[in-house]
């Protein structure tokens, strides 16, 4: 792969790709001045019913949807390179900045996704229709996520990467061979010359790269030859050089498999017999069943180096081990003793072993009784916009209406997730909180955070903290609150409160708190950006502006203040639902968004159906657009039929949500157009920015598809 494919492109900028076949069967590509100066593209077209496969890697070959993958053998990881098919899988969320940061010196944790062998339903890029989906949200809590599965080359799916960069979490894809096939595959690479093994750590580090993600664990588990186990340490010395250059930060760890003399024997601790390949890479993921006396023994063989062993828990609990399913923090808690780092493997216990049915419950149960034990991480950058999706959801919402009933999946539409455990209450005695994650009456995207307790009698208030901060405050903030009390609640108010720390102090001294009053209107400047101050929309939400001048002073805490106006002799239950938080820096505020430029389309299919005189079109559409101004992209489409000189409208319809600069439009039913007539679809793609208005239709991106019958002469 050479060097300008390597790096690829930024999010939002075009890709050098191969040249589009020649047009065949009478395609012409034509462009109206008036309509290509606004932004359109005409594209015309006719109707071809000529196979067209796209590659089976990187595409679903029963409908054509993007799919995420990985490499089944040697030969495929040494032929790989990229091509402009492998652009959906390019993850688009940069590793988002966390205090502390990774590489320092203090315990970390693991999370080892393994459900199922992986790619299932999370396998498709722009989403499924799944039910019941496994979702992870409790990012705050770890550093590193591993995608695993059995398959030689686990390449991560870009949807994962795309969450975990977002709360800012490393994301691992995994390089795994077992068995006979493993051992035959191992002796092919590391039992002969350097430039075999030198060829594989070039292509892991290259893929790494090219779709973004933050490095690999290494996991050998068949014996090696003597030559083979020989140079297996410098095969991880040479892949973690190239991943060092590749991608800056990145982490090669090593499994605890393998021994020295290349004999398969687990160790369930750092010892001299597999301490060579610990030297080798950043880190070693132990084996699951140990005990007390494997940790401490390990204190002296790990030196300045003991959080660099993340000890594995296996929350099945197979073989012997310590704890497992609801008791993990019986072995967390002797991780954190010895200090340690913690590899929690297969978390997707609670909804394999326990089921669907009330999964979200019992994953908030099972990370609760670990939280007090993992150091929660603090958001370092601006701006914060969250409307608390989990990728998921029962349908699709757009300002407080559901504008979709059906149920969707997509993980790269998870946003920055707060803290969702339940938490003691500040307002004295008798006070209590619950935080949780609702699918029902979101605002934007698949859920919201729904805040139950009790504001005890006497007591002035309850608060919740949503998010912690760790970096200096900017000059001037803009703060945003979406709610709704689920009933009327006159003598509840609701407001933000913000804790700041003078600077150089962070966390000695005295926290000080501000409660900014709401604006009445949003600032002039920002009246457009800005909108529905104070007001309730009909669905029952209320937003609030707030503007904060800060000097000196780091950001820390932000939290939901539910007050009483005057003290009562009853406790005041309440229910209150968050549609969205924003934090933001006032002056990267922008009143005004560029335009989405003209839209590309390719790879263009037709088939006949699905009804009678309809037409099953899918196409993929590109375009252009600064990545840090939109949290994503949605597709729209509408079309006109012309039967026998009479005009028809196809109304407008939502197909769905764009986390990238394209989308695979799939089998969209048109009209068939009769013959000598035309009829045409138009796309449309409408920008969503970060700070959650509404772009004006003129702005949006515009492709008009004319197609015709091939007997057609008639033009558009």
């Amino acid at each position: 792969m050479d060097g300008a494919r390597r790096d690829g492109a930024k999010s939002g900028e075009k890709r050098e790709r191969e040249p589009e076949p020649e047009a065949k069967g009478g395609e012409q590509r034509s462009f109206l001045p008036a309509l290509e100066s606004q932004g359109t593209t005409i594209l015309h077209k006719t109707v071809c019913y000529a196979p067209h496969p796209l590659p089976a890697r990187q595409f679903d070959q029963n409908t054509t949807e993007p799919i995420s993958f990985y490499l089944s053998s040697l030969e495929e990881l040494l032929a790989w390179k990229p091509t402009s098919d492998d652009d959906f899988n390019v993850a688009t969320m940069p590793l988002a900045n966390r205090e502390p940061p990774l590489h320092s010196k203090r315990p970390r944790t693991l999370v080892c996704h393994d459900m199922k062998n992986g790619y299932l339903e999370d396998r498709f890029i722009q989403g499924s229709a799944s039910r019941d989906p496994y979702v992870f949200y409790h990012w705050q809590y770890i550093d590193i996520f591993v995608y695993f599965s059995h398959h030689p080359v686990t390449i991560p799916p870009v949807t994962w990467t795309n969450a975990a960069h977002r709360n800012g979490v490393s994301v691992l894809g995994t390089f795994i061979t077992e068995w006979t096939s493993g051992g035959k595959l191992c002796e092919s690479f590391l039992a002969g010359e350097a430039a075999a093994y030198h060829a594989v750590a070039v292509q892991l580090g290259r893929i790494a790269r090219f779709y973004r993600f933050d490095g690999w664990l290494v996991n050998i588990e068949n014996a090696l030859s003597e030559a083979a186990v020989r140079n297996l340490p410098l095969f991880l010395r040479d892949l973690r050089e190239q991943l060092r250059r590749d991608v800056p930060g990145g982490l090669v760890l090593w499994y605890d498999s393998v021994l020295q003399s290349g004999k398969l024997q687990w160790q369930n601790e750092l010892n001299e017999k597999n301490r060579v390949f610990f030297d080798a890479c950043d880190g070693l993921f132990t084996n699951y069943n140990w005990k007390e006396e494997h940790l401490e023994r390990m204190e002296v063989q790990a030196g300045e180096r003991r959080t660099d062993i993340y000890v594995g828990i296996d929350v099945f609990a197979r073989g012997e081990v310590v704890g497992g399913g609801f008791e993990t923090d019986k072995a967390l808690r002797l991780i954190c003793k010895h200090g340690f780092s913690a590899a929690i493997f297969a978390p997707g216990w609670v909804y394999e072993h326990l089921g669907k049915e009330n999964f979200l419950q019992n994953e908030n149960r099972f990370w609760g009784l670990l939280a007090e034990l993992l150091p929660t991480h603090r958001i370092s950058t601006l701006p914060l916009s969250t409307c608390f999706c989990l990728g998921m959801g029962t349908g699709r919402f757009s300002a407080g209406q559901e504008e979709e009933v059906r149920p969707w999946y997509n993980l790269s539409a998870q946003e920055i997730q707060p803290l969702f455990m339940d938490q003691q209450a500040t307002g004295g005695a008798g006070s209590w909180l619950h935080t949780r994650c609702s699918l029902q009456d979101a605002w934007n995207g698949g859920s919201c955070l729904l805040i139950e307790g009790i504001i005890p009698p006497d007591a002035g208030h309850v608060a919740v903290r949503l998010f912690s901060f760790k970096m200096p405050a900017p000059p001037k903030l803009f703060l945003s609150l979406l709610y709704k009390l689920e009933e009327k609640l006159p003598e509840v108010a609701v407001a933000l409160e913000l804790t700041t720390w003078n600077s150089g102090s962070c966390h000695v001294g005295v926290a000080t708190r501000h409660q900014p009053p709401p604006l009445p209107t949003p600032p002039p400047h920002l009246s457009g950006l800005l909108t529905g101050c104070g007001r309730q929309s009909m669905a029952g939400w209320i937003r609030r502006y707030y503007e904060l001048e800060l000097r000196d002073c780091a950001l820390h805490d932000l939290s939901l203040i539910l007050s009483r106006h005057q003290p009562g002799l009853e406790e005041r239950r309440f229910s209150c639902r968050l549609g969205e938080i924003q934090v933001l820096d006032a002056d990267n505020l922008r009143s005004s968004l560029p335009r989405v430029p003209s839209l590309e389309a390719s790879q263009v299919l037709w088939h006949k159906g699905p009804g009678t005189n309809q037409l099953s079109l899918s196409l993929t559409l590109r375009w252009s657009y600064p990545s840090s101004q939109a949290r994503c992209f949605r597709i729209h489409c509408q079309g006109t039929a012309r039967p026998r000189g009479q005009v028809l409208p196809l109304p407008e319809q939502l197909l769905g949500v764009a986390h990238n600069t394209l989308y695979r439009v799939v089998g969209l039913a048109l009209p068939e157009p009769p013959p000598k007539e035309s009829c045409h679809v138009e796309f449309f793609v409408e920008p969503v920015p970060n700070e959650g208005a509404a772009v004006e239709r003129s702005r949006w991106g515009r492709l008009v598809l004319v197609y015709s019958d091939p007997a057609s002469t008639s033009t558009y």
